[in-house]
C-alpha cells in the first residue's frame, strides 16, 4: 500500500510513476510529483520506481491571472 496525495492506494511490484499517473488518469500536461518529500524529474517518471508504504503527492501546476 502506498499514500498517493494522502489517501491509500493499492501497490504493484515495479510501478513507475509514469504507470501510477497513468493509472489513476491523471492528463494534465504538468504535474509534480514528490515521492517521500523528494521532487522527482519528469524525465525520470518512466524509470522511477515506487516502493512499498511510499507517500506520494502528485500536483497538478495551472495557469492564473
Amino acid at each position: 500500500m502506498i499514500k498517493l496525495n494522502n489517501r491509500d492506494c493499492e501497490w504493484q511490484e515495479e510501478l513507475t510513476v509514469q504507470e501510477l499517473l497513468k493509472l489513476k488518469t491523471y492528463t494534465y500536461p504538468r504535474i509534480i510529483v514528490y515521492i517521500n518529500s523528494k521532487i522527482i524529474s519528469p524525465e525520470d517518471y518512466s524509470s522511477t520506481i515506487i516502493q512499498d508504504g511510499d507517500e506520494v503527492k502528485a500536483i497538478h501546476l495551472m495557469a492564473g491571472g
